[in-house]
């Protein structure tokens, strides 16, 4: 479990196309500090299980093809840099929402506005997805947790929006994603338990 709070940008070292699947290897100085085999290490809001923690503060990482058809670490380019964070202790205090490490879905960045203090993010929502998404709900977009600020929908499909502080722009990808670019979402999965819940029993 990940609560959407990223402790550091890392670097696409390299990516290794295998027959169903990829291998990364990923530097992160400060998330490879207590790292070892089997260990948990969100990759844009991908769980990944480290393999190897190799010298200069990288680790290596097996993406299985379901992973790369569902995210956007099929397109992640060598040298690119990625949102990181390790698992969640137990006695750690959750800073930002329950977040699983799944991704439901890709958005696009649509527009970027922004102000003197902060930049208004708009983004393409899935419409299997939009059912699950509320104005001041919680949302993981590349594994940063976010608030929802504005929800919408135009003649293009449904969108939402985010408020990004100065913080998030300088210590995220999100603060470099242009307009175009994909990102990974995972939805609040309260909400999915709570329709699971609330369906018809057969």
């Amino acid at each position: 479990m990940f609560t959407g709070i990223v402790e550091e940008l890392g670097e696409i070292v390299s990516k290794d196309q295998l027959a169903d699947a990829a291998r990364f290897v990923i530097r992160g100085p400060l998330v490879t500090t207590d790292a070892g085999h089997g260990d948990s290490i969100a990759v844009n809001g991908v769980c990944l299980t480290v393999v190897d923690v190799l010298p200069d503060g990288a680790f290596s990482a097996d993406v299985m093809a379901e992973t790369l058809n569902r995210s956007s670490l099929a397109g992640v380019e060598v040298g690119g840099r990625v949102n990181l964070e390790r698992a969640a202790a137990i006695n750690s205090r959750l800073g930002g929402h329950i977040v699983q490490g799944h991704v439901d879905g890709t958005g696009s960045v649509l527009s970027r506005t922004p102000s003197e203090h902060w930049e208004v993010v708009r983004i393409a929502l899935p419409p299997q997805l939009a059912r699950y998404v509320v104005e001041k709900g919680s949302i993981t977009v590349d594994g940063v947790s976010l608030t929802v600020s504005g929800l919408g929908r135009d003649e293009q499909g449904d969108w939402f929006e985010i408020s990004l502080i100065p913080t998030t722009l300088q210590l995220t990808t999100l603060g470099r994603a242009p307009v175009g670019t994909t990102v990974n979402l995972e939805v609040d999965v309260i909400a999915k338990y709570v329709e699971r819940l609330l369906a018809p029993t057969q």
